[in-house]
């Protein structure tokens, strides 16, 4: 780790984080959930909200796959996915769900205001966003595929999310 310059737990809590935070709602596979914890740490996320019947650590599957980062990425579980978008608002984050649904925009057309904050909420793998983060949403991003495939596993979708945030908001500022 030292040869690879990378922060300890406690200087990862307390270095800024950067303006996003992922949100997992109704996540199935606690292997996704340890994933989610694992890129958030990797593209220091602020935040990462659980709802639904999403799995919450500690917990031997998630720490499988999060290799620690469910030590370092700070979390909020929400059994009432209201309550979260509420939450969310109140703290004055743009809602953008992950889906592919009538009029939402395509990623390559995404481009994130400078000094804004945005919350990438990521739904069920079978189903999708649920229409409640539909509706409370400010924008809807579809990641374009070129393949014979509809979809990509939840977390590979955060992972190009916030690669792509993060490469666009670095050109802000």
């Amino acid at each position: 780790m030292d040869e690879l310059n990378r922060l300890d737990v406690t200087a990862f809590k307390e270095i800024e984080k950067f303006p996003y935070v992922f949100v997992l709602d109704d996540i199935r596979s606690m292997n996704n959930v340890g994933s989610a914890f694992r890129t958030g740490d990797s593209f220091r996320c602020a935040h990462i909200y659980l709802t639904g019947i999403t799995a919450r650590p500690p917990h031997r599957e998630i720490s499988k796959t999060a290799l620690g980062a469910d030590e370092s990425v700070e979390w909020t579980y929400y059994e009432d996915p209201a309550e979260c978008i509420a939450h969310l608002k109140e703290l004055g984050y743009q809602l953008v769900s992950i889906e592919q649904v009538e009029h939402s925009i395509s990623l390559m057309d995404f481009r994130p205001a400078a000094h804004q904050k945005y919350a990438f909420v990521f739904g069920n793998e079978v189903f999708g966003v649920n229409d409640k983060w539909i509706q409370a949403s400010d924008a809807v991003i579809e990641i374009p595929q070129f393949g014979t495939k509809h979809s990509l596993n939840v977390s590979v979708c955060m992972g190009v999310i916030a690669w792509d945030f993060l490469s666009k908001f670095s050109l802000k500022t």
